[in-house]
């Protein structure tokens, strides 16, 4: 099984900044890919920033420019800085990693944590 845990989550006025970590751990044999989604109430889960075992990355439209995922050395381990937030960027943010737990297709994963709440006051 893997775990994937965030933190750094928090209340911050519009215009502030935040920074989310992430680690996945367990049974990880290799990442596919890691990233952040987020969830407001009354809407559906977005993709926030996305980033490949190779390194490429992707990020929602609403973002660009305002927030960088990066990886840590550990390749397990994601963090989000979140730059200029607006009362819009409030959400529960979740964390996904995926990958596979060995070397056959079988043993893929698509794992998610908890999430963190992102809370951005006017």
């Amino acid at each position: 099984q893997v775990q994937v845990a965030e933190s750094g989550g928090g209340s911050v006025q519009a215009g502030g900044s935040l920074y989310l970590s992430c680690a996945a751990s367990g049974s990880i044999f290799r990442l596919i890919a890691m990233g952040w989604y987020r969830q407001a109430p009354g809407k559906e889960r977005e993709l926030v920033a996305r980033i490949t075992s190779g390194g490429s990355s992707d990020y929602a439209d609403s973002v660009k420019g305002r927030f960088t995922i990066s990886r840590g050395d550990a390749k397990d381990t994601v963090y989000l800085q979140m730059n200029s937030l607006k009362p819009e960027d409030t959400a529960l943010y979740s964390c996904n990693a995926r990958g596979y737990s060995g070397p056959s297709q079988a043993s893929v994963f698509d794992s998610w944590g908890l999430g963190t709440q992102v809370t951005v006051s006017s």
